[in-house]
């Protein structure tokens, strides 16, 4: 059982009447509602609230059934509304007859009658509690402030942003809403803690902006019309004093349930590190003797390249590099300069597996346009890197361009089936395999990794740049203030390492049985 279902089960019992015993003693709920009724048609002689045109009279049936009468209409049968048993001294009751409420003022800065006030908005109205470092001002009429004005024992609850959000204002000083924030003043003397319980459970259980049968919305007519259990007043304050008594309880069981959630998260993600890290090392999988060393298909790499240069089809990197062992040291060859890079080396590999550059692996590194085109309802999709983020490519929530944009972004930088995309803008290094034929453009966001995939399988490029050996590189060399930049030329120099493509594929598949073992975990 998690944490909120834990405090849902606690406060489904206290709704339920199955929290605290009932007392003979305690004046029924039915006598508590006769008093509110008086007190409302007092109000309504005074002129203080106007006479509701079809009142609502919640009772039992002669088969022990409720009924709800409204206005004049027959009475209906509700038993599909109400979602469980009380005790025979509580009553069901819609929330309108407990409590005048109303919503405050819409904000209108061009308003400059009236008085200069501060007020709060449900940016300020958090669960039980209220963040008043951010309240600003506005000017209320006379009119205005009797409706708009939050005092001491008030309860407010949230219309729009985090709908059916509730808190008591307990302050000794009063305090003006913003129109999407209910004020619910009880008529009579009632225990509001307890119908604040009653919002955190509706809502959590998701009667109040949920799904399905839940309150989407929570309009003044849906507030009003919220169908609560009503226990006897001296009830009501017993079950907000067992609450009371259990939450220090509760907190221990949701602060240990966080703590095993971060342990069990946490051990997950540093078993998949330490799984990608061993793989990267060589001792994930044996190694066979009578695989292709890597340096054989490294030397492939360079003469497939080499022919594509004099196809015309790639351009020569201008830094080739070429990493080798010599004297138990190793060196890297640029421009003819040799330096020895013992230092970058970070552990020792298998002796048929070569260090080497990521761009010395790719045919092509590429990013997207670095020009925002111009956006269609329909069309080619345009992804970026919020759309390659989680790891895949997604284009649920992806922009579109037209199909001639799309053609002249294209022939720059392409993606196909099988190719590679890496993150190197904001949220960088990380990989996704490209799974579609369907074609789309890329942003500057994202860039392009083409590779000959019978030479390098892209599922272990995949696992290689998310292992600890990429991704300290990734971190390092990301640039920038803000919108940080992992530049092109850093992600070709890349340093990583290259087994033989047979061991590639059995890295790739025990690293998938590990990985799904994790997920379970």
């Amino acid at each position: 059982m998690t944490a909120q279902q834990l405090k849902n089960s606690i406060l489904q019992m206290a709704v339920q009447g199955k929290l605290v015993p009932q007392d003979p003693n305690d004046e029924p709920a039915s006598v508590l509602l006769e008093r509110i009724l008086a007190e409302k048609a007092a109000m309504v002689k005074t002129g203080k609230i106007k006479k509701e045109k079809n009142p609502s009279v919640i009772f039992r049936g002669a088969d022990n059934l409720p009924y709800e009468k409204v206005g004049n209409r027959e009475p209906v049968c509700i038993a599909d509304e109400v979602p469980f048993e009380i005790p025979d001294s509580w009553e069901w009751v819609r929330l309108g007859d407990l409590f005048w409420h109303n919503t405050g003022k819409a904000l209108n800065s061009s308003n400059r009658s009236g008085q200069l006030l501060k007020y709060i908005t449900t940016s300020n109205l958090y669960w039980n509690r209220f963040e008043l470092d951010t309240v600003r001002e506005m000017y209320f009429t006379e009119p205005e402030i009797e409706k708009c004005t939050a005092t001491k024992g008030d309860l407010l609850v949230c219309e729009g942003g985090d709908i059916g959000r509730a808190a008591i204002w307990n302050f000794d000083f009063n305090i003006c809403i913003q129109n999407h924030i209910h004020r619910l003043r009880a008529y009579v003397p009632l225990c509001t803690e307890y119908f604040y319980y009653l919002f955190y459970l509706y809502k959590h259980a998701g009667w109040i902006g949920g799904k399905g049968i839940g309150i989407q919305g929570l309009s003044a007519n849906a507030i009003h019309a919220l169908l609560f259990p009503l226990p006897p007043f001296d009830e009501q304050i017993r079950i907000v004093e067992k609450i009371k008594t259990i939450k220090p309880l509760t907190d221990k069981y949701t602060q240990a349930s966080k703590t095993l959630d971060s342990l069990n998260t946490g051990f997950s993600k540093q078993l998949k590190k330490s799984i990608l890290q061993l793989a990267v090392q060589g001792k994930l999988v044996p190694q066979d003797p009578n695989d292709e060393p890597a340096s054989v298909l490294l030397e492939r790499i360079r003469a497939e390249k080499e022919q594509l240069i004099k196809a015309g089809k790639i351009r020569r990197d201008k830094h080739e590099s070429v990493i080798y062992r010599r004297d138990n040291s190793y060196y890297e060859m640029i421009n003819g300069v040799e330096r020895c890079i013992d230092d970058e080396i970070p552990f020792e590999i298998p002796e048929n597996w070569s260090w080497c550059r990521l761009g010395c692996l790719l045919t092509k590194l590429s990013d997207g346009t670095h020009s925002t085109p111009k956006y269609v309802n329909a069309g080619v999709p345009f992804i970026s890197v919020k759309d390659v983020s989680s790891g895949k490519l997604c284009f649920d929530n992806c922009k579109y361009i037209t199909s001639d944009e799309h053609r002249l972004l294209y022939a720059r930088c392409n993606p196909e089936f099988g190719d590679l995309l890496l993150t190197k803008v904001g949220t960088t290094g990380i990989p996704a395999i490209v799974e579609t034929t369907q074609e789309f453009s890329l942003f500057v966001s994202v860039a392009l990794l083409k590779f000959n995939q019978s030479e390098i399988f892209n599922r272990f490029l995949m696992y290689e740049i998310n292992s600890p050996l990429v991704q300290k590189q990734a971190a390092e060399n990301t640039r920038g203030v803000g919108n940080k930049n992992w530049v092109m030329r850093d992600i070709a120099n890349t340093l990583i390492v290259l087994p033989p493509y047979a061991e590639q594929v059995r890295i790739v598949k025990k690293v998938d049985q590990l990985v799904l073992f994790c997920n379970k975990m």
